[in-house]
């Protein structure tokens, strides 16, 4: 008797490079490598999440629509221009799978967010890099423009970008959804909360608009996988028709609905951590380390060589401390998120011993 085939790999899968982040280990240590909230999210989510997990409600699949009316009216657009979704990853994949046949392109500005070529890998796209130029790290809108054609199927902008921490305003955004009509064009606005300028408004205006959020990195709510996709009505029908009907927990739902009503706690945060990114600039500026001027909650800094820059990663962390290499996407570069000041001080102190 003959054993039976393994099954066939799909080409597009064979030919990926896993993405395995480095999230183990992590415990007890000062976390400033993933951009996560590094205080908690508000007392009222963890208070509404240990009256919300009762063997009850836990037996019943999670419903949407009164969830998707309220969320809606706070980021002030429609009920039917939302769609929740397992954190932004699965946001950024429906969007794909719903509008990008196999064989487009997918335009990415890179350095990115992994998960955009990742995905689009999925997707059995192409995904087309085009590069930030190293010496400013200034968004390459010319060459972007110039890289959509008919084959476009999608373009995927981080605003701000991840890692570089640089970031463009509607005008922009506006330029490029022009030019890239029945293209899907995502805007990923994963740390909004420290720009202050969103896509959101153009929505009526752009049938080819979408905007992402997430509740995993300002609102605190990483380990829940909570998020959103934007976009006209029509197209969020489309995607909800691809996506599995069950894939945000009922807890998720609940906490990022109790997150959002607690604004007084997210603003304070904020503003921390402004503070705390200002003083970390200054104490850059001492120590003579290259920085890019960022919108996010993280510092994009940069070395005479990867030796330098391999050396603040490994010190940092014996002494507790966590930070980000990203010497693979802009050569020689480290990346600090910042936390609030107290924290801050300490990654301070830190690299002062070591330089």
């Amino acid at each position: 008797m003959t054993r039976p085939a393994a099954p066939k790999v799909r080409q597009a899968i064979e030919a990926m490079q896993p993405y395995s982040p480095p999230t183990s280990g992590r415990g007890g240590m000062l976390r400033l490598d993933f951009n996560e909230n590094t205080v908690g999210c508000s007392p009222r989510v963890v208070q509404k999440l240990r009256q919300a997990a009762t063997a009850d409600f836990l037996t019943v699949y999670p419903e949407y629509e009164s969830a998707r009316r309220e969320m809606a009216a706070f980021f002030g657009v429609a009920a039917d221009e939302l769609t929740f979704s397992d954190g932004t990853d699965e946001g950024i994949h429906v969007v794909l799978q719903t509008f990008v046949n196999p064989g487009d392109e997918v335009l990415i500005p890179a350095p990115a967010f992994p998960m955009f070529k990742f995905y689009s890998q999925v997707a059995d796209a192409k995904p087309v890099l085009v590069t930030y130029p190293e010496t400013d790290l200034a968004f390459p809108l010319d060459e972007l423009l110039a890289a959509i054609s008919p084959r476009t199927g999608a373009i995927i902008i981080a605003n701000p970008n991840n890692p570089t921490g640089t970031a463009i305003d509607l005008a922009t955004i506006e330029r490029i959804l022009q030019k890239a009509s029945g293209a899907a064009v995502l805007i990923d606005e994963a740390y909004f909360e420290f720009y202050g300028v969103t896509a959101l408004k153009l929505l009526a205006s752009y049938p080819n608009l979408f905007v992402s959020r997430t509740f995993s990195k300002t609102y605190g709510l990483a380990g829940l996988r909570v998020g959103c996709v934007f976009s006209q009505a029509q197209n969020m029908a489309a995607m909800r028709k691809g996506q599995s009907p069950y894939s945000v927990t009922s807890l998720g739902i609940t906490c990022a609905l109790e997150a959002v009503k607690d604004q007084d706690y997210l603003n304070a945060y904020v503003r921390e951590v402004l503070k705390a990114r200002s003083q970390l600039y200054a104490a850059l500026g001492r120590l003579g380390i290259e920085s890019f001027p960022s919108e996010a909650n993280f510092i994009l800094t940069r070395y005479k060589d990867d030796e330098t820059a391999l050396r603040i990663y490994t010190e940092l962390k014996a002494r507790g401390i966590l930070v980000r290499p990203r010497g693979k996407e802009v050569a020689r570069t480290v990346r600090f998120t910042v936390g609030n000041q107290e924290q801050t001080g300490r990654l301070i102190a830190g690299l002062e011993e070591i330089l």
